[in-house]
């Protein structure tokens, strides 16, 4: 009795499969994730890896929340802006019968509301300058987002009642910048 050839790699390339070969399944194109090969999203040894083409929903929803965040710092900064007037106003118009104390208090007042108002202008351009570069920037926009929701988040808890807000969306800024997901969106090349 004769047996056919037993090649453990089936046939010759161009012959049909003899009797005791598996069949061949032609294999399907798989459409490649855009955060990586396996479940967890890392990469096999030797593949390129692959990156997102498109602004993740976390980097984009922390964008929007830098724009309210500026949005909310211009409206405190036009009521600390008026709060420099009528305290400049009243200022001018103690008279000289005032006791020296009162005179300083509203020297230190002016004093906050200037240090606020700058406060508030910094935190702006930054909240305007991070939101506007997480379409093309890199892993330097990412950490600055997380520092700025850092900062958001310490200087609301100082005005806290007001500072609710900012606070939640400090919060927001940090848990969508902190995803891999935006990890993977800022350390994709840029040709």
């Amino acid at each position: 009795m004769s047996y056919p050839p037993q090649n453990p790699y089936g046939p010759p390339p161009g012959q049909q499969p003899q009797y005791g070969y598996p069949q061949q399944q032609p294999q399907q194109p798989q459409q490649p994730s855009p955060y990586g090969s396996y479940a967890g999203g890392g990469q096999m040894p030797g593949m390129q890896p692959q990156y997102p083409v498109a602004m993740p929903g976390g980097v984009k929803a922390a964008r929007v929340l830098m724009y309210v965040l500026a949005g909310l710092n211009l409206i405190g900064l036009i009521g600390a802006v008026f709060g420099l007037g009528s305290v400049s106003k009243a200022a001018h118009q103690t008279t000289s019968y005032t006791s020296p104390d009162t005179t300083s208090m509203l020297s230190v007042g002016k004093g906050i509301l200037i240090f606020v108002i700058v406060l508030i202008v910094i935190f702006s351009a930054i909240a305007i300058t991070l939101a506007l570069q997480c379409a093309n920037g890199g892993k330097g926009v990412r950490t600055g987002a997380i520092i700025f929701g850092v900062g958001t988040i310490l200087v609301s808890l100082l005005t806290f009642p007001f500072g609710l807000v900012h606070t939640v969306l400090g919060i927001l800024v940090i848990a969508f910048m902190a995803k891999d997901e935006s990890n993977y969106w800022f350390n994709r090349p840029r040709y």
